[in-house]
């Protein structure tokens, strides 16, 4: 089973991805390869690989990705070779932003597609905000870009407000049995 966790940048899909990856054993979760350079505290390999432009753009030659996109003059994917690997062995989670979940839900159409919203506007701009990353202008159009990525929510599976993130967790837990249970009667 592949379960992408999509919404807009700010909404904390890697946070409640970490808490879901802490409370289901049954999930291997599945890194992108990124061209930007580590935030603070991450790690090769935890979160994403990071890698060149060069190298990025060579493995689209090469059309290596299950998805890839551009967001804010950085690059992302996912390895088709290690998604599907991952997959063979069991769960997987991908944590992913709206344009490479749509290019995912294309390639795999029986996987479940979860978007996360922020609990308000507020909640969001403050958590953009509190990454200290970006100046003000790129914070105005990383939240004007989020509010148009909320318009989306109703072209996936299931939508969850991201609130609490043990409430989170627990709602997205509920909806991963449904489905567990589905899949097993199908």
């Amino acid at each position: 089973m592949l379960v992408v966790i999509t919404g807009p940048s700010g909404v904390g899909k890697t946070t409640i991805i970490e808490a879901l990856l802490k409370a289901d054993s049954k999930f291997r979760y599945s890194t992108s390869l990124t061209t930007r350079q580590p935030r603070h505290g991450e790690v090769d390999g935890v979160s994403y690989h990071f890698t060149s432009l060069e190298d990025f753009r060579k493995k689209i030659q090469k059309d290596e990705f299950a998805e890839w996109s551009e967001v804010y003059g950085k690059y992302y994917g996912r390895l088709k070779k290690d998604l599907d690997d991952m997959m063979r062995h069991g769960d997987v989670l991908v944590g992913i932003d709206i344009q490479g979940a749509k290019k995912l839900r294309d390639k795999y159409p029986k996987s479940i597609f979860i978007f996360l919203l922020p609990r308000s506007e507020a909640a969001l701009e403050k958590q953009l905000r509190g990454r200290k990353t970006d100046d003000e202008a790129s914070i105005k159009t990383r939240l004007d870009a989020a509010l148009r990525e909320m318009e989306q929510a109703d072209d996936f599976d299931y939508t969850v407000v991201n609130d609490k993130i043990n409430e989170t967790v627990k709602k997205v837990q509920s909806i991963l049995n449904v489905e567990r249970h589905e899949n097993l009667s199908n």
